[in-house]
């Protein structure tokens, strides 16, 4: 997607640099996939201890293979 936004030159530097990045289009793309990276891990995080999780996939996995066996 095309999308023209003004962003401070000194800002642009500075990502560049952080980035290590060979152009501004290639610094914005890794800090946005990096901001959303670490957006969707807080959301993982908020939820702990929030769930139920039942620690069974052995018994799962015994399941699964008991009906293969049986085809």
């Amino acid at each position: 997607m095309r999308t023209t936004v003004n962003i401070d030159d000194e800002k642009c530097k500075e990502l560049m640099r952080l980035t290590s990045a060979p152009s501004v289009s290639k610094a914005i793309q890794t800090a946005l996939s990096e901001f959303i990276d670490m957006q969707r891990k807080r959301q993982l995080l908020a939820m702990r201890g929030k769930l139920d999780i039942t620690d069974n996939w052995r018994e799962l996995r015994q399941q699964e293979l008991e009906e293969l066996s049986h085809e």
